[in-house]
This record gives C-alpha cells, sequence and structure tokens, in this order.
C-alpha cells in the first residue's frame, strides 16, 4: 500500500468519523454503546462487519448495515463507529512508525 494509499483511506476514516458526531457528543451516546455492548451477539455481528462487510462495502451506511443484519440501528451506529475509530487509530500509528 503507498503513501498516497494510506493517507486517503485516513481521510475517509476521519470523515467518517465526523459523520458520527453528532451522535458521539449526545448525552445518550455512553447509554447506548453500553447497551449495544450488552446485547449476546454484538461481538459476533462486530466481528462479521469488520472480516466481511467491510471487505466487500467499506463505505456501508449504518442504515444498510442494520438492515443487512438484522440489528438495531444503534448497534449498527456503535459497530461502524468503533470499527472505523480503530482502523483510524491504526492508519495513525503506521504513519507515526513511518521514518
Amino acid at each position: 500500500m503507498s503513501h498516497d494509499d494510506i493517507e486517503i483511506q485516513c481521510g475517509r476514516a476521519m470523515s467518517r468519523i465526523n459523520e458520527f458526531k453528532e451522535y458521539v457528543n449526545n448525552p445518550l451516546w455512553e447509554i447506548l454503546v453500553e447497551t449495544v455492548h450488552s446485547l449476546v451477539m454484538y461481538a459476533h455481528h462486530k466481528a462479521y462487519v469488520r472480516d466481511v462487510v467491510f471487505s466487500e462495502n467499506p463505505e456501508i451506511k449504518p442504515e444498510e448495515l442494520a438492515a443487512r443484519l438484522g440489528v438495531p440501528l444503534g448497534e449498527a451506529l456503535v459497530i461502524l463507529y468503533e470499527l472505523e475509530h480503530a482502523r483510524n487509530e491504526g492508519s495513525t500509528t503506521r504513519e507515526q512508525l513511518k521514518p
């Protein structure tokens, strides 16, 4: 992967994170996250999105993901936010390691 590709991906991830800003800044966000984390299938859904869905459609919208998995929109939002946040941190870490 070239330096330009990494910059593009990092830019997309940051843009995607900004899309979630409205939700994350809401005082109820922490309650939503706590509730989603308590769902029995949450970890499996998150792994499936990371391993399968993102490879097919890395720009999937929360509404599309909720419909595809048959899960509440809140769960889809939390999954996408957490995976985008992790992906963005990974890109930043790779960039910081470059000489």
